[in-house]
């Protein structure tokens, strides 16, 4: 693993967020964000809620979350145990939202950003599509929801929780961000054969921009305390979302760029001269 290649990335993504073509780059993906959990919530919302409601009275589950609660000293929470467990529930679903909508809003721009300043003479071999895009996208949300439910009992457990949950979110963010980076400068084997050879620093880089990624989850979930909040408490969490991931974006963008012209160093020449 280059942890060089991985800072020097970080530094340009740094440097890049301040520009002001990047931050107005977060207004979009928020804007349909934002609207798309408007209407979810406003239609949604509390038919989830009385759906839980009824989900645990049937099955006894309140006197059995109480017991839970009250073994980690949380028994204060046991009334809002329901509104916790869909606001939970929906936490991966808004997370996704928000990084879908920079793939679709926010990455095209970004590549254009950092390939015309800092790769000029990188050709644009186009192996990726938004239709791709949007297909790997949405085949590697389902596969991290269901290995996200699978280990949501371990989220009782602190020490599985803190490597497990950043884990997921690194692998599900690094697949997306990747493919979205070299879709436009990289053939299909380049992006393939790139990404497996990086894919131990791809994932440091994806965990890490999870774990940034956090504050705005303990937000949305602080929602719980003060529900007449909630729709502002969403809100900014989806803009905070936005923000951690363009600039992850820029983070994945100028790594993958970097990476992909120095595999057409060593490579190109060794196919000219044959």
């Amino acid at each position: 693993m280059n942890f060089a290649a991985v800072g020097i990335a970080w530094g340009r993504a740094v440097a890049a967020q301040l520009h002001i073509r990047m931050l107005l780059l977060t207004f979009a993906p928020f804007l349909a964000a934002l609207l798309i959990w408007s209407v979810a919530m406003w239609f949604g919302l509390q038919a989830m809620i009385d759906y839980i409601q009824q989900w645990f009275a049937a099955h006894n589950s309140f006197q059995t979350a109480g017991d839970v609660l009250g073994m980690l000293g949380l028994f204060a929470f046991k009334a809002m145990v329901v509104p916790l467990v869909a606001m939970w529930l929906l936490l991966p679903l808004m997370v996704f939202t928000a990084l879908l909508c920079i793939g679709l809003f926010a990455m095209p721009a970004i590549s254009r950003h950092v390939g015309i300043r800092h790769y000029p003479q990188l050709e644009q071999r186009q192996g990726g599509s938004l239709l791709g895009s949007l297909g790997y996208s949405l085949m590697s949300f389902m596969i991290f929801a269901v290995l996200w439910l699978l280990t949501l009992p371990l989220t009782l457990f602190p020490l599985a929780s803190l490597v497990i949950q950043p884990l997921l979110w690194g692998w599900l963010t690094y697949r997306v961000m990747a493919y979205d980076a070299l879709s436009a400068h990289a053939d299909r084997e380049e992006r393939i054969a790139l990404i497996r050879q990086h894919r131990g620093a791809l994932l440091l880089m994806g965990t890490i921009a999870g774990l940034f990624g956090a504050a705005p989850g303990l937000l949305w979930l602080g929602g719980v305390l003060s529900v007449m909040f909630l729709p502002v408490l969403a809100g900014l969490a989806i803009w905070l979302y936005v923000l951690v991931f363009v600039f992850t974006g820029l983070w994945f963008q100028h790594y993958c760029l970097a990476a992909l012209a120095k595999m057409r160093v060593r490579t190109e020449p060794v196919s000219q001269a044959a």
